[in-house]
Formats: C-alpha cells, sequence, structure tokens
C-alpha cells in the first residue's frame, strides 16, 4: 500500500465555517478516516498547517484537533514545497489577494465562496490559475447534501416529466444584537466589508440551479435592507448598509421559472432552513437539507376553492418521503476527497475557480437588477475574453 501525505495550507479556518466544516468535519474526518482509501489499496493523507492572524486561536485550534504544525507567517508557508495546495476560507475581502500569492507559488487552489469581491476580479483568479496550470476548485457544498441529492436522483429518473417550476425558501431570523446576541458576524451587514446576502447566497444559488435545472439565462432581483441598525460584537450599534433579504426570479432554458427568497429576517415555518419546491407536470416534490418528499400525478389530491367550509385535506400528510437507500457523509468532506484525488490523480473536478466566478456574476447582475429595477439576460463566462478584450468584457452571449 502506497501512501500519499499532501501538505495543505489551510488559511482561515478559526472562522466559524472553516473551524467546524473544513477543518474539523473534513481534514480532521479524513485524517482519522485513515485518509481517503483508493481502489488500488493506496491512501491520501492530508498534512494540514493552519495559517491565521491570531496566534493564541491558531495553537489552542491546532492542540484541540490533533495538528501540529500552525503559523502566523502566510509567505513563509508558500514558500514551503511540502504544502502543494492552499486552502483559503477568509473573509470574503482578504481572498483575491492570497490566492493571486498562493497561485504565483505554484500551489493547486481550494477555496471558498465567493471567490472575489468582484466579477472582474473572480475572472483574474480563474485566468490566472489556468495560465499558471495549478488545478483549482470552489467549495460547492450544498450540492451534496442528502436532500438534493435525492432530489437529483428524482431527476435523473425522470420523475417529474418536464419540470415547470421551481421555489426556493432560505433563511431564518437573524437576532439584532440588543436583547439577544446575534448569531451572524456584523461584517454581513456592512457592505463595505464584503457583506450582504446576494452576495452571499446567490453564489450559492448560482450552482444549485446550474447543476439541478440548467443554466440561469436571465435574472429580475429585489433586494432589502428591512433591519437598519444593529448592534456588533462590542455592544455597538452600527447602521446596516448591505442587504438582509433578497427576492429573486430566475428564468432558465425550457422556460423553467425559479423563484428563490433569502433572507435573515424571517422566522422559519416550513420543515427546514433551506427548502426546495420543484413541480413538474408527472410530480412534484420539496427538498430540504436532508429529506425530501414526493408526490406523484396520481397522488395528487382535488382541491376545490371554497373558503366557506372548513378545509377539508391535511395536504401535509398526502407526500411520501424518499428513502435515503444510501450513506450519506458530510458534504463539505465528500468535495474534499474529491479534490484531493483530482490534485493526485488528476482526476475530473468539475467546479473550478470559473465556475465560481460563474457564482459573482450571479450576484453582480442581482445587484444591478435591484438598483435598475429590471430583468437582466446573463451572458456565458468565457475566461480568454479576459486576456483578448480586458477587465470590462469578461463575458459573451450564449
Amino acid at each position: 500500500m502506497g501512501m500519499y501525505t499532501v501538505g495543505i495550507i489551510m488559511n482561515g479556518v478559526t472562522g466559524r465555517m472553516g473551524t467546524r466544516q473544513h477543518l474539523i468535519r473534513s481534514i480532521v474526518a479524513i485524517r482519522e478516516q485513515g485518509g481517503v482509501q483508493l481502489p488500488n489499496g493506496d491512501v491520501i493523507m492530508p498534512d494540514p498547517i493552519l495559517v491565521g492572524r491570531n496566534e493564541s486561536k491558531l495553537q489552542a485550534l491546532a492542540k484541540s484537533n490533533g495538528i501540529s504544525k500552525w503559523s502566523t507567517n502566510l509567505d513563509e508557508c508558500l514558500e514551503n514545497p511540502k504544502y502543494p495546495i492552499y486552502f483559503d476560507s477568509q473573509t470574503t475581502v482578504r481572498r483575491a489577494k492570497d490566492i493571486r500569492k498562493a497561485i504565483a507559488a505554484g500551489k493547486h487552489i481550494y477555496c471558498e465562496k465567493p471567490t472575489a469581491t468582484s466579477l472582474e476580479e473572480s475572472l483574474e483568479l480563474a485566468k490566472l490559475a489556468k495560465d499558471s496550470g495549478v488545478k483549482n476548485g470552489v467549495v460547492q457544498d450544498k450540492l451534496f447534501l442528502p436532500g438534493l441529492l435525492k432530489l437529483k436522483r428524482l431527476i435523473d429518473s425522470g420523475f417529474f416529466g418536464k419540470i415547470l417550476s421551481v421555489r426556493m425558501e432560505f433563511g431564518y431570523w437573524v437576532f439584532e444584537g440588543d436583547w439577544q446576541v446575534g448569531q451572524r458576524p456584523s461584517w454581513n451587514y456592512r457592505k463595505e466589508d464584503g457583506g450582504g446576502i446576494i452576495l452571499d447566497m446567490f453564489a450559492h444559488w448560482r450552482y444549485v440551479i446550474d447543476n439541478l435545472f440548467g443554466p440561469i439565462r436571465s435574472v429580475s432581483c429585489l433586494g432589502a435592507t428591512h433591519i437598519p441598525e444593529r448592534i456588533d460584537e462590542n455592544g455597538k450599534k452600527y447602521v446596516c448598509t448591505a442587504d438582509d433579504a433578497a427576492y429573486g426570479t430566475f428564468l432558465l432554458d425550457d422556460d423553467i421559472v425559479v423563484q428563490v427568497n433569502s433572507s435573515w429576517t424571517v422566522r422559519v415555518d416550513r420543515d427546514d432552513l433551506l427548502t426546495i419546491q420543484v413541480d413538474g407536470t408527472n410530480g412534484s416534490a420539496v427538498a430540504g437539507l436532508r429529506g425530501c418528499k414526493v408526490q406523484h400525478r396520481v397522488n395528487t389530491p382535488m382541491p376545490v376553492w371554497n373558503p366557506d367550509i372548513e378545509n377539508p385535506f391535511n395536504f401535509q400528510e398526502q407526500w411520501v418521503e424518499v428513502p435515503d437507500n444510501q450513506v450519506f457523509d458530510n458534504g463539505f468532506k465528500v468535495q474534499w476527497e474529491q479534490f484531493l484525488r483530482h490534485v493526485v490523480l488528476d482526476e475530473t473536478f468539475p467546479w473550478d475557480l470559473l465556475e465560481g466566478a460563474k457564482g459573482m456574476q450571479l450576484a453582480e447582475i442581482g445587484i444591478q437588477s435591484w438598483e435598475e429595477r429590471r430583468w437582466i439576460d446573463v451572458p456565458d463566462l468565457e475566461i480568454k475574453e479576459v486576456a483578448a478584450n480586458g477587465a470590462n468584457n469578461q463575458t459573451t452571449t450564449g
């Protein structure tokens, strides 16, 4: 049995998502299971070094997870040939600068999204990686959620017939920080710090919609800052300059209409924090993070509008759960394993920096649609256009 030890520079994992999902539930979990097992008996073993700005946090995090190496000197780590992979889960405003450094150092890139604070910068990173020949990938974790995997299984089986429409509801109430501590960091609500739910969530909706239902062709979006003031981590009041809710409509091929409500100012009365309802000619489904339920055309009731009588139907009871039929691992971990196989074995990994740029493109178009109050078409992205026509002509109509 051969062992491939792969060094990973993990920058920004002291944050909530970086710690919980990327470090503990992905890299540490892979190490504890004995690495990524390959069909021929070989093993890929990740060897992380934690990088950040806070020495005490890094030291404590490394110690609690059995990791021996940490550093506050990113440049020094990038010079070390024992670490061929650079991973970035910093706040968005810090990401592009360090990814550029890592590409220049010849590191393979794996990062969170958005990949930058603008489409121009996201495409620049994609082009730099392509020209440098480094492998690159972007986290697209929701594709690996059990509920969405079940939904994909239904789509692939032809369960829906012709898909007509999709309705996605995402969000929850984030406390303002006065009488109840807010459960999201304050920078999320400051545009100048890279905050805003459109910038944060439209990157997710892009890859979810593209991979499940087809490419987005046109967008109408209305954003809102429903809560104008909040209290930060230090108990100080601040003005919210970023959107905390967005109401988007997307038109896909075959006239599929996708409506997406995203909000940090909504109280939850649904099965999950994210629900996706798909309606087709032959059946419908509602997927959450882990579960998915269906109603086929032969099981569809026939309600008649009559407000003068009590509703005779219990609609929720008329759906059937889709069985697991497989073991679902943590989605972040699954994608980490695929990226490691991509680096070591050159296996296909379709979610590269160009795919990440598509998420930034949708966010910018959503914001533009909101500002101009109109529908806007979504052109195809081509890396080659960056070199040929400059940063302001990065898209071609497809």
